[in-house]
């Protein structure tokens, strides 16, 4: 009896003692979280910097749509979403955010600007885009996440 609880003793002491493959269980373990937690985070910077884009976009058409004025110069709503799309007036290169060009998704009010503007007047350009990230990313949201940006600017039209 006492030879038998001694070999169960060393066994336990042998395998309690041996560290062999313990860097590569605590690996399997640990992998995974960080590299959720590192996609998370790089997802995340995503969502802020298609965000910066869009409200870049929107200020500039509502800058430009608030100094045009008709009798003047050669305005036109289709020049404003080329700035706020592409960030230049002929609507070349590539689109600031990945599938922001549809031209529904940017509202300039008022349509046409006025002729003889007062100090009351106010220019507003909404901007919405769809948020295109990873395909992982889509698969863990069930419903698309929506950018979506306003700004006003009083109208100067010079």
């Amino acid at each position: 009896m006492c030879r038998s609880f001694n070999v169960v003793r060393k066994v336990v002491r042998n395998f309690r003692d041996d560290t062999s493959g313990v860097i590569l269980t605590e690996s399997l373990l640990v992998l995974p979280v960080l590299s959720l937690f590192a996609f998370g985070i790089m997802e995340f910077g995503s969502i802020l910097w298609q965000r910066q884009q869009v409200q870049v976009g929107v200020r500039d058409a509502a800058r430009y749509w608030s100094r045009c004025r008709p009798d003047f110069s050669n305005c036109s709503l289709q020049i404003a979403r080329n700035i706020a799309f592409y960030g230049n007036p002929t609507g070349t290169g590539p689109a600031r955010v990945p599938g922001w060009t549809d031209a529904a998704e940017l509202t300039l009010t008022p349509a046409t600007p006025p002729t003889s503007p007062v100090a009351a007047d106010t220019v507003s350009a909404t901007g919405s885009v769809v948020y295109q990230g990873s395909p992982l990313f889509n698969f863990v949201l069930s419903s698309a996440v929506t950018i979506e940006y306003t700004h006003m600017e009083r109208y100067i039209g010079w």
